[in-house]
């Protein structure tokens, strides 16, 4: 592969801004790769959080830090048309600074669900957007007639003052007519939490094209086992419930590749619904947790998960970091992992 590997970090938007802006500089000074910005939507609310924007919240990561890249990971086009896609992301990319900026666009079961949109056409609809968004960042005049969205936008003249370049952009993809697009139109292609190696290796199969796999990981460090384990299953009982409550017909394979069964994760669902995530972790069982692949437990434990992600081809991984003392869990990431990775 002729990829680079990365580490970074996939960040939920449903936490205070302070908070969030916080957490990206301690993963700036880290030295971290990338901060990814996961979009959250109302079903949240249900577990007592607020969804944010991660158009709006990228920008303000992006000026509060120095040198890490920021991805959108992911946005939906179904939440803004592809025109008004690109005009956030010149924003971000201003705010940035050239080559800081990785655009992310998904189709988002959850948001369809809560806008009680239709999700059964998803292939044309990515298609049109990442070419769209890609024609009108380019800059020239551009005229695009699509199956679901249409442009027409005028050349960006020589004394406009903006950011010239367009951003690499990345498609998210569980299922493999979508991975199999990312592979012809996108520069990366990233897959959702619970990804497991051999979900790795299927999206391999699928892109069939030398890019960017993004893989979004449940992750946590400490220097005991069972203290690194621990936030895990927290972001893994969180995660398991959304694959039973919202996307269950696209987290078939996920599953599937993890040997996980419906049955074996309602109770985590269920205990969701009825005390929020902290009840869903204590249904987490080690079984459960050992299924779903998690970059966790000591810096050793986690080098040795990196690498076994690393192998089956992953070449960008995406902690999911959670748990109590997040700020010096990414600290420990990245005195004792990431420099095993950059020797």
């Amino acid at each position: 592969m002729s990829q680079p590997f990365r580490i970074g970090v996939m960040q939920l938007t449903m936490e205070p801004l302070d908070e969030m802006l916080a957490s990206a500089r301690v993963m700036d000074e880290a030295e971290m790769d990338t901060i990814w910005l996961a979009e959250a939507y109302p079903w949240w609310r249900k577990h007592g959080m607020e969804a944010r924007s991660s158009t709006v919240t990228s920008a303000l990561v992006a000026r509060a830090t120095e040198r890490i890249t920021v991805g959108w990971g992911i946005i939906s086009p179904f939440t803004r048309h592809p025109v008004q896609v690109a005009m956030d992301a010149r924003v971000v990319q201003e705010a940035a600074g050239p080559a800081r900026f990785l655009l992310g666009l998904g189709t988002s079961k959850i948001f369809l669900n809560n806008a009680k949109l239709d999700g059964r056409r998803t292939l044309g609809p990515m298609r049109d957007a990442v070419a769209i968004v890609r024609g009108v960042l380019g800059g020239g005049p551009f005229e695009y007639e699509g199956e679901t969205w249409s442009a027409s936008v005028p050349a960006l003249s020589d004394e406009a003052d903006a950011p010239r370049e367009v951003p690499p952009v990345y498609v998210a993809a569980t299922a493999p007519k979508m991975q199999a697009l990312a592979g012809e139109i996108a520069s990366g292609c990233l897959t959702p939490s619970i990804t497991t190696p051999a979900f790795v290796r299927y999206t391999r199969e699928n892109v069939a094209a030398d890019i960017d796999i993004g893989c979004t990981v449940v992750a946590s460090i400490g220097h005991d086992r069972d203290e690194g384990r621990d936030g895990a299953r927290e972001i893994a009982g969180m995660y398991l419930a959304n694959k039973v409550q919202n996307i269950k017909g696209a987290a078939d394979t996920l599953l599937e590749l993890a040997g996980l069964e419906q049955d074996e994760i309602r109770p985590v669902a269920e205990a969701m619904e009825r005390g929020g995530r902290l009840a869903a972790k204590a249904e987490v069982t080690d079984a459960v947790l050992d299924k779903c692949k998690p970059i966790a437990g000591t810096p050793r434990d986690c080098i040795a998960a990196i690498e076994e992600y690393r192998d089956a081809g992953c070449t960008h991984v995406m902690l999911e970091l959670w748990g109590d003392r997040r700020h010096e869990q990414i600290e420990l990431f990245g005195r004792e992992v990431l420099p095993h990775f950059r020797a």
